[in-house]
C-alpha cells in the first residue's frame, strides 16, 4: 500500500506525526504547538535540544500546557498545515494571582 509514486519517488500515503505541547491557544480553531527533538552538534557531538513551533488547526479544543498528537494535512490557510489528532494530556491548572502578589 505504500509504494513510492513514478514521478516524485516519495512514498504516498504516511502522513507525518508529531507530539508536542500547546503554547499558544487564543485563535479561533487555532493552536500553536511546540514540538522538540533531539540533534547532536556536528562538531562538539553534544545533543542539543531544538525546538520547532507548528500552527495546528484545532476541532478537539485544546487548551494552553495540553500534550497533542498533530498529523500532517492538507494546506488549510497560510501558516496551517497541521491539525490536531488528539489531545494525549491535560496541563495542570496553573493558580490564578491576584494583583496583591497572593494566591486565590
Amino acid at each position: 500500500m505504500t509504494e513510492k509514486t513514478e514521478t516524485t519517488g516519495k512514498v504516498q500515503g504516511r502522513r507525518q506525526e508529531r507530539v508536542g505541547v500547546v503554547v499558544k491557544a487564543k485563535m479561533a480553531k487555532t493552536v500553536v504547538v511546540a514540538v522538540e527533538r533531539l540533534v547532536r552538534h556536528d562538531v562538539y557531538r553534544k545533543t542539543i535540544k531544538r525546538t520547532s513551533t507548528f500552527m495546528a488547526h484545532d476541532e478537539v479544543g485544546a487548551q494552553r500546557g495540553d500534550k497533542v498528537r498533530i498529523v500532517e494535512t492538507r494546506p488549510l490557510s497560510k501558516a496551517k498545515r497541521w491539525r490536531v489528532a488528539e489531545i494525549l494530556g491535560k496541563a495542570a491548572v496553573p493558580e490564578e494571582t491576584l494583583a496583591d502578589g497572593t494566591t486565590a
